[in-house]
């Protein structure tokens, strides 16, 4: 139980900081699904898998004061950022690091776009599919996001090298 949190939180630390509740969603899911050990359950929402279990725990390391969330205005919006504090740095330092071998995975997904990590969880969630019935599927499910041919195949290859493990930094 407690170890779910300290994934979340070395999670954040390794990737130093990670802007918007949704990105957070769509790394920790991505990551999950390449086999970290993250247990939380996700369910198909809005904007692809979500995860209530984890808003929940993140609101909880937020209230800890392990995990700061910093509300900043961009573009009109309110954009959340996520990052360890000194006191979750303290935590992090009492245990071991157990997603050290998985940084370059957590620093590829945080040096991608909100837009970007939506459209690949949404097609990892429905992998059972074959690739024309998930493009279909994403495309009538997120008509509004306008994803184009060149962004599927751009997703698609992006998934394969994350299955055999050959994302650069």
């Amino acid at each position: 139980m407690l170890e779910s949190y300290i994934y979340i939180l070395e999670f954040i630390n390794k990737a130093k900081e990670i802007s918007g509740r949704k990105k957070l969603q769509k790394m920790i899911y991505i990551s999950k699904k390449f086999n970290l050990p993250f247990i939380e359950r996700f369910n198909f929402h809005f904007y692809g898998p979500y995860s209530d279990e984890l808003t929940v725990k993140v609101e909880e390391l937020c209230n800890m004061g392990l995990i700061e969330e910093e509300k900043t205005k961009k573009s009109g919006a309110t954009q959340y950022v996520y990052r360890l504090t000194n006191k979750g740095e303290d935590v992090l330092t009492n245990h071991l690091e157990q997603l050290r071998e998985h940084i370059p995975l957590i620093n590829n997904l945080q040096n991608q776009t909100s837009r970007f990590l939506e459209l690949v969880a949404t097609l990892l969630y429905f992998e059972s599919l074959s690739m024309i019935e998930a493009i279909e599927k994403v495309k009538s499910l997120k008509s509004k996001q306008n994803y184009t041919d060149e962004e599927f195949t751009i997703a698609y290859d992006f998934i394969e090298k994350l299955k055999k493990n050959e994302v650069a930094c």
